[in-house]
């Protein structure tokens, strides 16, 4: 199996100037081979360049401009026209489903933070000293750079990138390794089986009747960065206080992120601990988060009646606030490295549906905490409901599937 590792790097002042000049010169070949591709298409009747093209080129390139492209590794400047090429293969993915098209745009270099190495060994090297303290990292043209490493890398080292966010440098490793030893069964299987009720007010409930409170941390930030905003659009473009503020902002966004991200992680932990099956529902979360379509007057053309986006934009920026779609992705990975079971089911009616009856109906959820069914009288919490017939349909699917 393939894990990731991300680690904090510490370059000199020297070598952050070359990985800086490493990124701008990725950059400028990215951009460089969009508008070789984009020339073809509209003025050399409708050509179509390839990466293999590009690729075959890149020596030429070198060689006529040793100095910047010259003296990278060969091999990252091939992962950057793959780049491309992927940004190219999911355009036209879009274009043939009828999505909106989004053509690959050119970089700014500010925009542009991520270097790749297909290879440890070629290019780069990853220090592969198990109990040395000072880890470090060789970048060709930038040299050995010391590695924060808080945790040993298990398994072999396959791909090496360097990855700039803010004013700090980080490198991130793809190591292929075994199987890890699976956690022993929690116990019966009406115990270690659990259906999860994602949620606004709370981030979760559990079909054992268990709630995890919603840390709101991009609510909490929003008023340091609503301050943060308004100083950055008073500032004078390209100077240097600009720089600062806008630096300010992105630290505020980063803070929010790795926040969301420590409490995704220590949630999904917990679940995989405990149960042995995990049930949740199939989430359409991108759907979820669309904006209203506009509704035109009628009777007055060229105006439009309310359709509620100011409502849907503030359950949009709670729901994205809460993170399930990262917090989704962790959980199948840490219960795959668990041995768990994880099942996404329809989520349709689990919150009308009776647990005691069955009775489906929109009045047995009057309110949005309070599930009472019209047909039998079973009263709870509207989310805990939820969870249990997530549970129950999670339990079928697995049957079924074993079956």
């Amino acid at each position: 199996m393939i894990r990731a590792y991300k680690f904090l790097i510490r370059p000199t002042v020297g070598q952050q100037q070359a990985l800086a000049e490493m990124l701008r010169d990725h950059c400028s070949l990215y951009n460089g081979a969009l508008q070789e591709r984009r020339d073809a298409y509209r003025h050399v009747s409708k050509t179509t360049v390839r990466y293999g093209d590009q690729s075959v080129q890149l020596k030429e390139i070198r060689a006529f401009d040793a100095e910047r492209q010259g003296r990278w590794s060969f091999s990252s400047q091939q992962a950057t026209l793959r780049r491309l090429d992927k940004a190219f293969a999911a355009f036209f993915r879009r274009v043939k489903s009828g999505e909106k098209p989004g053509y690959p745009r050119f970089r700014g270099v500010n925009w542009f933070d991520t270097v790749d190495f297909p290879k440890d060994g070629d290019g780069c090297r990853w220090d592969p000293t198990p109990h040395d303290p000072v880890t470090r990292v060789r970048f060709q043209g930038v040299g050995h750079v010391r590695v924060n490493r808080h945790r040993p890398v298990v398994g072999t080292v396959k791909t090496v990138s360097v990855k700039r966010e803010g004013k700090r440098w980080y490198v991130v490793l793809t190591a292929e390794q075994a199987r890890p030893e699976q956690l022993p069964a929690t116990g019966s299987a009406v115990g270690s089986a659990v259906g999860i009720d994602m949620g606004i007010a709370n981030f979760l409930a559990d079909s054992d009747g268990g709630f995890v409170p919603n840390p709101r941390h991009g609510r909490k930030a929003a008023a340091k960065l609503e301050a943060a905003q308004q100083a950055l659009s008073r500032c004078e473009r390209r100077s240097n206080r600009r720089r600062e503020t806008a630096q300010r902002v992105a630290d505020l966004h980063r803070k929010v992120r790795r926040q969301r991200l420590d409490h995704a992680h220590k949630t999904a932990l917990g679940l995989a601990r405990r149960h042995d099956l995990i049930a949740h529902e199939d989430l359409r979360i991108r759907n979820m988060v669309r904006t209203p379509a506009p509704r035109p007057d009628p009777e007055e053309p060229g105006h439009y009646l309310p359709n509620g986006v100011t409502a849907k934009a503030g359950l949009n920026r709670s729901i994205s606030d809460a993170g399930w779609g990262v917090f989704l992705a962790i959980l199948r990975a840490k219960a795959e490295s668990a041995g768990r079971e994880v099942i996404a089911v329809d989520p349709r009616n689990t919150s009308r549906a009776c647990p005691g009856c069955g009775h489906t109906a929109k009045e047995n959820r009057p309110t949005q905490e309070k599930f009472h069914c019209v047909s039998c009288g079973h009263t709870a919490h509207a989310d805990t409901v939820g969870a249990i017939n997530v549970l129950r349909a999670g339990l079928v699917r697995r049957d079924a599937r074993q079956g």
